[in-house]
């Protein structure tokens, strides 16, 4: 999956691919029953509900996407580093527990605990856990995982 990224982002939200290098589908979180998209619009990060199919569009409303891809057992901070420090945005959403303690993990960093800020920071930006939107994750209920969700918001405008 090709990278959205652009300069001047509020927020890059960094998903995990999977450890067999496969890419999700077409589209930024397009599988059946992941409520990205939604949560993007309930928690007021984006003012009108987007498809996968615009993922595109998303640097427009001031984000950008990218996965902590996996080589050879071992996630590729090399390559995620990079990503962000062109797109240089203002602050980073691990957008699951996964991909936050993933990077913790290689990065030899504090595992994270719960959801919200971290007391780290990729390549210097602040960084954020959201719960994640899959499917897998529907013992959450979609309101709860909304307003974990506007915390991101909220941690972004105290930027």
């Amino acid at each position: 999956m090709k990278d959205v990224l652009a300069p001047g982002l509020r927020a890059v939200f960094v998903g995990t691919r999977g450890r067999n290098g496969s890419p999700h589908g077409r589209h930024y979180y397009d599988g059946a029953g992941n409520q990205f998209w939604n949560l993007l619009q309930l928690s007021g990060l984006t003012p009108v509900r987007l498809d996968p199919s615009d993922d595109r569009m998303l640097p427009s409303y001031g984000y950008g996407l990218t996965d902590l891809v996996w080589r050879d057992d071992r996630a590729d901070l090399a390559a995620l580093h990079r990503a962000l420090r062109r797109a240089r945005p203002e602050a980073v959403a691990f957008v699951s527990k996964t991909a936050a303690m993933s990077y913790a993990r290689e990065a030899g960093e504090r595992l994270p605990r719960d959801y919200g800020p971290l007391s780290w920071t990729v390549v210097g930006l602040p960084a954020f856990v959201l719960p994640g939107p899959s499917g897998a994750n529907n013992a959450m209920s979609v309101p709860y995982r909304a307003a974990l969700w506007r915390d991101l918001a909220d941690f972004l405008d105290s930027l």
